[in-house]
């Protein structure tokens, strides 16, 4: 089973040392703190006291041997952010990096975005699936009141009455389960057949697929020492996969001094990232049809126009020099972009290379080496290190409020956040953290000292094996805790394999605390990434910080692996809404609006599958069809609207285009205040605010809301007459509010025939 790949900023997983911060007024906060141990033991590991750091000053890693391999850092952020954005890189044609990764880094999306527990084990750590649905099931539009999914009578007490709890995950949908049969070299997708599936159909055909942990941010994970929940990305990169030196046999192919292609391992430290771009795209869950390898994806694609179906901005911060002028995307194939971002001994041979019997390019045999380099340094472009917070560690001390300044003392004392979250990565699975202490002893739940791999951490979220996580093993057959491995191996093989020394000796039979422990995110522009943990179970940045209010939701269910640390803290409601209010100082504007580093080419994003009037789905190439999710190009100077008018609730709002004019649905302009009744026009596609609409639920359909007024699409008095008036209203749910789509023609439910209003 394929878990995801990269997690969706959450809000903090404290760790269990038990800090108290004394703040001192001063145009820079500065912290003392002092460590109560709860059983003093010179076993355990004492760590200094976390105090608040801005990120500006924090060098961006960057791999020491990059340039053994790449020749121009502008080109190899050029060709980045092009693989990144492009659709065509999965099977289908449709599914980017960036389809999961869209919004603030991460996945807005909440209609067809839930998969049951797909990763339980049983005590013996062996594969258990729940594949039942608790949430809604299969192309279900999540409503807010979904949510949390572990749920308290009085959420900040643990010991209350659960009302309910789910081990569903609120995620993101990827591909159709299908099977790779070939690839022609420049195609704008593979040659796959669809293979059924028993989990995700709906009325008989097949849905995408979910994947089975919460989508994270791609915004700062270059700083991430390993990337993915459970660390399976790791911080040597092979050039082949996600599993670095521990995959023994990992070769990519250098020309040598007679011209031939040679079977090389390379070492990149520093480079998790890229370990991490490997594994999405061959993916039968995120990107691919199955039985799909990396040299067929480079054989397709290295042909392939670049952007070839989506619109680049004439500002694009990195792509405009290369817009093709003439129409979509950019000029020139991958290939060109490859010879221009890359040493010629990594493309140049002419001799062809056999794997598995088949025959490969060198260029073909290295794109998983040319991809994750590729993604490796654009990613080292998204920093977000100009938010608020940010601003005030520089001096400005009226850059936050003094609501913010207030929870900020509460992050880095009462709260204790800052334990887990430490640093200006606001994470301890950072690559200065780690580096500096790869491994620690703590108190766990039930009183007794465990060594647990560093920023990894059971808070009880779900019941450990829901989801083992850190506790399970890569590919290759060893642990993915680092401390875990240590116990079964020496220092030198231990070094050999992770690419650092290690600061510890675990004894065999040691106690560890793995299972069930994920990797701390980042809370930087947590606001925009909900929803929240590995699970998404938590929906706003209050019911995150109740989660950690009232101790967590399985703590005695967990205790042989539980964070001692996850215990009630005590906080009153006031200190709660500081404490998110400080959170929210983490967003830099530029994620907001999509601002240089952070703009983008543009979007068609699948967002759940279409529904008939009679509320069955609608088939296509035989499977579910899909809604599509329009995202403009945007520019370097970003969007004019924030981008909260992605709300998670309403699924994503995007432009509807009218078939026969080429023209988009929109509010009449002239009308201010837009008030009851103003009518909806079409006119040119600008995609302005005026013309976004968001699909909300409704019994038997959806509404349509318009993202600048919050009032929906509705037929005037419930005419069923060709060419009744259309114009917004108050939200009711009524019949003439309720629509589906039925062969792309969009029907009222009141009328149950596609609306031929003046609107359309």
């Amino acid at each position: 089973m394929q878990c995801k790949h990269m997690e969706r900023a959450g809000a903090p997983a404290r760790r269990s040392r038990s800090w108290q911060a004394v703040w001192m007024a001063a145009a820079l906060l500065v912290v003392a703190a002092s460590l109560v141990l709860p059983h003093p033991s010179t076993a355990q590991t004492v760590e200094p006291a976390p105090t608040p750091e801005g990120l500006k000053s924090v060098p961006v890693p960057e791999p020491s041997n990059l340039n053994q391999f790449v020749i121009s850092k502008a080109a190899t952020i050029q060709l980045g952010k092009a693989l990144f954005w492009d659709m065509q890189i999965g099977s289908d044609g449709k599914t980017a990096c960036a389809s999961c990764h869209f919004q603030a880094g991460a996945d807005p999306r909440s209609h067809n975005q839930v998969a049951p527990g797909l990763l339980r084990v049983n005590v013996n750590k062996c594969p258990n699936p729940d594949t039942s649905f608790q949430v809604g099931g299969v192309n279900y539009q999540f409503k807010p009141e979904d949510f949390p999914f572990h749920m308290f009578s009085d959420p900040n007490n643990r010991h209350s009455a659960v009302l309910r709890s789910h081990n569903d995950i609120a995620s993101s949908q990827g591909v159709f389960s299908a099977q790779f049969t070939g690839v022609a070299p420049g195609a704008s997708q593979d040659q796959f057949h669809l293979k059924g599936d028993v989990v995700f159909n709906k009325d008989g055909l097949q849905t995408r697929r979910v994947e089975p942990r919460n989508t994270p941010t791609m915004i700062n994970s270059v700083f991430n020492f390993r990337d993915f929940w459970d660390g399976r990305a790791t911080y040597l990169f092979n050039g082949v996969n996600p599993s670095g030196a521990m995959a023994a046999a990992a070769r990519v192919y250098k020309t040598n001094a007679m011209g031939q292609p040679e079977p090389v391992q390379v070492r990149i430290d520093r480079a998790s990232l890229a370990s991490l771009a490997t594994d999405p795209v061959v993916s039968d869950f995120e990107m691919s049809a199955a039985g799909r390898t990396w040299p067929e994806v480079g054989r397709r694609m290295l042909t392939a126009r670049r952007l070839a179906a989506q619109d680049v901005s004439g500002a694009d911060s990195v792509l405009a020099i290369r817009r093709n002028l003439l129409g979509k995307g950019l000029t020139g194939d991958y290939m060109a972009m490859v010879k221009s971002a890359f040493r010629p001994e990594w493309w140049n041979s002419s001799t062809r290379v056999t794997i598995k019997g088949v025959s490969y390019s060198q260029a073909e045999a290295n794109f998983s080496l040319f991809f994750g380099l590729t993604i490796q340094v654009y990613g080292a472009t998204l920093v977000s290190s100009d938010s608020p917070f940010d601003r005030f560690m520089a001096g400005n001390s009226s850059a936050i409020s003094n609501d913010a300044k207030a929870g900020m003392g509460l992050f880095f004392g009462k709260a204790n956040c800052a334990s887990c979250h430490g640093g200006a990565e606001f994470t301890n699975a950072s690559i200065r953290k780690v580096l500096s202490q790869p491994m620690s002893r703590m108190i766990m739940g039930n009183g007794s000292t465990a060594v647990y791999d560093k920023g990894h951490y059971n808070i009880t979220i779900r019941k450990t094996f829901e989801d083992i996580a850190k506790g399970g093993n890569n590919p290759t057959g060893r642990p993915l805790s680092l401390t875990a491995l240590r116990q079964q191996v020496d220092a030198t093989t231990f070094q050999h394999l992770i690419g650092i020394t290690p600061n510890l000796t675990v004894a065999p039979g040691e106690r560890i605390a793995v299972n069930g422990a994920f990797k701390t995110p980042t809370i930087r522009n947590v606001d925009l990434t909900a929803p929240y943990f590995n699970d998404g179970s938590a929906l706003t940045l209050r019911q995150a910080v109740e989660f950690y209010n009232r101790g967590g939701n399985h703590f005695n269910n967990n205790l042989a692996d539980a964070d001692a640390g996850t215990s009630p803290l005590g906080l009153t409601e006031d200190e709660i809404g500081k404490l998110v209010a400080f959170m929210k100082t983490t967003t830099d504007e530029r994620v907001r609006y999509a601002k240089a580093p952070f703009d983008h080419p543009q979007l068609m994003v699948p967002n759940g599958h279409e529904i008939d009037a009679t509320g069955r789905v609608v088939m296509e190439g035989g499977a579910a069809k899909d809604c599509i999710l329009n995202l403009p190009a945007v520019g370097a100077s970003g969007r004019g609207e924030p981008m909260e008018f992605l709300d998670y609730f309403k699924g994503g709002s995007y432009t509807m285009r009218v078939n026969h004019s080429g023209m988009c649905l929109e509010l009449k302009r002239l009308v201010q205040p837009w008030s009851d009744g103003t009518i909806i026009l079409q006119n040119t596609c600008d995609n302005s605010v005026l013309q976004q609409w968001a699909q909300e639920p409704a019994e038997g359909g959806f509404m349509l809301r318009n993202a600048l007024t919050g009032k929906c699409m509705d037929v005037d008095g419930n005419s069923t007459a060709d060419g009744a008036r259309v114009y917004e209203w108050g939200c009711h749910g009524g019949g003439n509010q309720t629509f589906n789509w039925v062969d792309g023609k969009l029907v009222a439910k009141h009328s149950a025939s596609a609306s031929r209003s003046r609107a359309a």
